[in-house]
């Protein structure tokens, strides 16, 4: 459980950058560029190898993962809105483009490349996503200040 500001702040993409990485066939980063690093507050070195979900939100709903993967299964291309988690639990919004990399008419790999999104969207995606993931996953985001030995109390209950 986070409790830092920390998980408040938000990264803002910088209009002119273009986050760009690879992954196997299985999600594992291969390849980010310096603006992906810089942005997810990683170094380059932490993300190769990495699932790309280290970056995952939780306020991010299953379903659009799944259908992310389901998508690129049928060898098309996937675009949305993605609400990333930063190395230091911060965030960033991002618009995401996912597609096959082919080699001799073979799928070797995946590229995502991903924009600056405007501030409205992301205020709708927020209220979108936080829909989603209540009727799909009964799960609420809660922000709330409460004693310390509340906090305790509830971090023993969750684990």
């Amino acid at each position: 459980m986070d409790t830092s500001f920390d998980m408040f702040l938000e990264t803002e993409v910088p209009d002119h950058e273009l986050i760009i990485s690879r992954t196997d066939l299985k999600g594992n980063i291969t390849y980010a560029n310096e603006t992906f690093a810089m942005i997810s507050g990683y170094d380059p070195d932490e993300l190769i190898g990495k699932p790309h979900n280290i970056v995952r939100h939780p306020d991010m709903p299953r379903s659009v993962f799944k259908e992310l993967w389901e998508t690129l299964g049928r060898g098309e291309n996937w675009q949305g809105f993605v609400k990333n988690r930063r190395e230091d639990s911060g965030y960033y919004w991002v618009h995401a483009e996912i597609s096959g990399v082919y080699k001799d008419g073979k799928l070797v790999e995946y590229k995502s490349l991903r924009t600056p999104i405007e501030r409205e969207t992301k205020i709708n995606m927020q209220n979108k996503y936080d829909d989603m993931r209540k009727k799909e996953e009964k799960s609420s985001r809660v922000v709330i200040n409460v004693s310390d030995e509340k906090l305790a109390k509830i971090k023993e209950i969750i684990g």
